[in-house]
């Protein structure tokens, strides 16, 4: 499996959860890898679709090795911050960098999806998750699998205080396949 965190504050509590949830993968039995988009150099796509002819991007990025990672993981999750209603900013740019994979024979059936944001409302991530399925959608063999939202978090480092959530998000890990 293969773990993006897309936050990049320090301390969030979305970067905490995705632990936590990668505890919970572990415990079932499963090898994760984990990616953390803070310090990464991630460019903007072009849409020059150079791509989908050669399955290479023409920028040099760290978006290039992280798109081979992805295409080689069995089972994907992402972890993002929720920012004003949607995808992080930073998830949005990785997921468009990804467009070399369209073509390619890429290994992931089941993406998965954890979200975080300080609004507590039920409808809260349903523009992150349509997003995330908007990308979904290209890659016929896969499908979107399981979400979980972590609702009521803004500050930094409140995750780590509230035992629910951190439950949550390991239950979350432990039920992924």
């Amino acid at each position: 499996m293969l773990v993006i965190s897309t936050s990049l504050r320090s301390h969030s509590n979305s970067e905490f959860l995705t632990e936590k949830m990668t505890e919970g993968i572990r415990e079932a039995g499963h090898e994760v890898e984990t990616i953390s988009l803070k310090g990464k150099n991630l460019k903007f796509c072009t849409g020059c679709l150079v791509c989908q002819k050669t399955q290479k991007c023409v920028l040099n990025d760290d978006a290039v090795w992280i798109a081979e990672k992805v295409k080689m993981a069995d089972t994907l999750v992402f972890s993002t911050p929720i920012y004003y209603y949607g995808l992080s900013g930073q998830m949005k740019t990785l997921l468009d960098r990804m467009n070399p994979l369209y073509p390619s024979d890429y290994q992931f059936r089941n993406v998965y999806l954890l979200t975080v944001a300080a609004e507590d409302e039920s409808s809260t991530p349903e523009r992150t998750v349509s997003g995330l399925q908007g990308w979904i959608d290209c890659f016929p063999k896969a499908r979107l699998a399981g979400t979980l939202f972590c609702g009521g978090l803004n500050d930094a480092g409140e995750a780590a205080e509230n035992s629910d959530i951190q439950e949550k998000a390991y239950q979350f890990g432990k039920a992924i396949i």
